[in-house]
């Protein structure tokens, strides 16, 4: 905890003085009861004093000084909240590896398994779209409330050939941020990749792109990418490049890695293909992103990683102001102070 205005903080020395005051108050009380001819006498028609009670409403009420005085400081915590990430875009490879059955029953059933869990643990009014790639990367779903749709989409992947992680971020980014200029197929030149993009027509309405100022990484808390691949980049654009997009923008990409780390021969209607999963680039990717990697080496540990980014991206820690919150606890010792002495002596404090 750290205070805003922390030259307040001295007023707290006056609390003290306040606790010697009440001290030489009861003393002078005292002095003033010997006056008395026989002290017994008045002992006998009081009656039996009230002991403890009668210094709890005063130290209730040097609490309450005490909480009104931290306020002032404006005081500040690290308190987790709920978050205020609005969309979430799953990128999702589908090309011809995450037939591998090393997770069982293979790879991309386990995906989408684990991707429909991921769903049912979100609330309900966060948005989250769908992008499906392999030597291409295309909009599977357009960020949506409605998990029926989402489900939908997930269930018609259809594996492809080739692996370009960089489309996939850089599609990401363009659904989380349309009209601001971010072109795949700018970024194709050295790429060697087969991505086309859609063309457009003629009279189009071109728009545009609006200014961009890069931002700290991490630092944009309205949206969050998380891509899960199985293998190598093959085609499309470098992914550290479309990772540094990312975190310009201030968007954090969070990756999961699925398969055999080593690598793995598999073969399908007449072709094989070696797949290996590229741990080193999707920690680049996500520390660059200040994000995270996670691995997932089996479907049970896939589900737990979904399990961990759902109540990661649903609830955050935030530096927030607790000034507000002292005061009310300021008052209602206040109140507890002046009530209970109300009650006992018919008097406040």
């Amino acid at each position: 905890m750290h205070f805003l205005w922390p030259n307040q903080l001295w007023m707290l020395l006056a609390l003290p003085l306040v606790v010697l005051l009440y001290i030489w108050l009861q003393r002078r009380r005292k002095k003033l009861a010997v006056r008395y001819a026989s002290l017994s006498i008045v002992k006998e028609a009081m009656g039996r004093g009230p002991g403890w009670r009668r210094h709890l409403p005063p130290a209730l009420f040097l609490l309450s000084l005490a909480a009104m005085l931290l306020a002032s400081a404006r005081p500040v915590a690290t308190i987790t909240l709920p978050s205020t990430q609005q969309t979430i875009i799953l990128a999702m490879d589908v090309s011809g590896s995450m037939r591998a059955t090393d997770v069982q029953p293979n790879r991309l059933v386990a995906a989408q398994a684990a991707a429909k869990a991921f769903l049912e643990e979100l609330p309900r009014d966060v948005k989250v779209g769908i992008v499906a790639f392999a030597g291409a990367a295309q909009v599977a779903q357009l960020p949506t409330v409605n998990r029926e749709d989402l489900v939908t989409a997930i269930d018609r992947f259809q594996m492809q050939r080739g692996t370009a992680t960089g489309n996939a971020i850089v599609i990401s980014l363009d659904t989380l941020f349309p009209g601001q200029g971010i072109e795949l197929a700018a970024m194709q030149g050295g790429g060697g990749g087969r991505f086309r993009p859609q063309a457009a027509p003629i009279d189009a309405e071109k728009k545009e792109a609006k200014p961009f100022t890069p931002v700290p990484a991490g630092s944009y808390s309205s949206a969050a990418i998380i891509m899960l691949t199985d293998g190598q980049r093959t085609t499309g654009v470098d992914p550290l490049d479309a990772a540094k997009m990312a975190a310009d923008r201030g968007v954090k990409v969070y990756t999961v890695g699925i398969g055999t780390v080593d690598g793995e021969t598999i073969g399908f209607e007449g072709w094989s293909m070696r797949v290996r999963l590229d741990e080193a680039t999707l920690k680049q990717i996500a520390n660059k992103s200040a994000a995270e990697y996670f691995y997932a080496g089996t479907a049970q540990d896939l589900k737990k990683v979904y399990e961990h980014l759902s109540t990661r991206l649903t609830v955050e820690k935030k530096e927030t102001e607790v000034a507000g919150l002292l005061a009310l606890l300021a008052a209602a010792l206040a109140l507890a102070a002046a009530g209970l002495s109300v009650w006992w002596f018919n008097r406040i404090l």
